[in-house]
């Protein structure tokens, strides 16, 4: 079970005890495996530790929260209601009450975050535990600008400037290293774990396992068809009200070629890649031949081929040669 994307740690605690009685008169509300719920750290300091104590209760396991920078200066450029102090605050909180399981994200690849900014962010995700303890899980994306976005507007109008290629580049080789050398497993292009500690959700995103996705604009995936709703809370509401889901629902029916290209992309975003004999039989003809001697795929014990983390960072390159 996963709770996220937008801010559910705004929700008081009987919300959260709703869905899950829903769920449950449904046949699906748990115990889960992993049960994570998405918080920001303003909200986790202002409720304090008794929220968090209600979260476990109600079987939350993960916590995963969205710190993104430790920059005072990049966090209100971002818009983020929290600072530096804050995050490390309602890090000390969550391990306080008990979380046993905790996520970060973090950002990189602004064009105004020095190396030296981004390497006292990592100096600070790492240091946060009041007890000498890193986090379970790190998250770290690229800053990326979506058409139609605020920062596409800015960018539209000469107001900010893109990071260059370059310093994306050396900022997630500077991720990359500080991680490996802090013991993380590296088991995903942006995904980081203690050894035991890797994300059950993305694992199973990455491995085409089906999902439900419940809410405005959630997706869902049977294994042959993607399904989404449409990202409207009144038409959303309306649809339970009259049971007839399928005015906010859209889908697409994919097929072999679809999945077959969607298989090598998610499989080859992993450090666990893909059997070699699959990528033989299904990407070009001499493809998987030419990775191999250039070094953009290796072989791995099990028999299986991967992207090394040394070339993660133009994995899209990398697969669309193959493919």
């Amino acid at each position: 079970m996963y709770i996220g994307g937008g801010t559910p740690s705004v929700l008081p605690l009987y919300v959260f005890s709703n869905l899950l009685g829903t769920l449950r008169e449904c046949g699906h509300g748990g115990p889960f495996e992993e049960f994570t719920v998405e918080v920001n750290p303003e909200d986790i300091v202002e409720k304090g530790a008794a929220y968090v104590e209600g979260l476990l209760r109600l079987g939350v396991n993960r916590v995963s929260m969205g710190v993104q920078s430790f920059d005072d200066g990049i966090l209100r450029w971002m818009n983020r209601r929290h600072d530096s102090a804050t995050a490390v605050k309602a890090y000390r909180i969550l391990e306080s009450a008990g979380v046993g399981n905790i996520s970060v994200d973090l950002i990189f690849g602004l064009s105004q975050l020095s190396d030296d900014q981004w390497n006292k962010t990592l100096d600070k995700s790492l240091g946060m535990s009041s007890k000498g303890c890193l986090p379970h899980h790190i998250s770290s994306y690229q800053l990326s600008v979506e058409p139609g976005s605020a920062l596409a507007s800015l960018v539209g109008k000469g107001e900010w400037e893109e990071a260059s290629e370059e310093l994306c580049a050396r900022q997630y080789a500077i991720l990359c290293d500080r991680l490996h050398d802090a013991g993380y497993h590296h088991y995903e292009i942006s995904n980081f774990a203690q050894p035991g500690f890797e994300a059950k959700h993305n694992s199973a995103y990455w491995r085409h396992v089906p999902y439900v996705g419940l809410g405005p604009g959630a997706h869902s995936y049977s294994g042959a068809v993607r399904q989404w709703n449409k990202d409207n809370l009144g038409q959303y509401l309306q649809a339970g009200k009259t049971c007839d889901l399928s005015i906010i629902q859209e889908h697409e029916k994919l097929d072999k070629e679809q999945l077959l290209l969607e298989h090598i992309m998610l499989g080859l975003r992993t450090s666990a890649g893909l059997p070699e004999e699959y990528l033989r039989a299904n990407c070009s003809a001499g493809s998987v031949e030419t990775a191999l001697s250039c070094g953009h795929l290796v072989h791995q014990p099990d028999g299986s081929l991967r992207i090394p983390e040394s070339h993660f960072f133009i994995s899209d390159n990398i697969i669309a040669s193959l493919v």
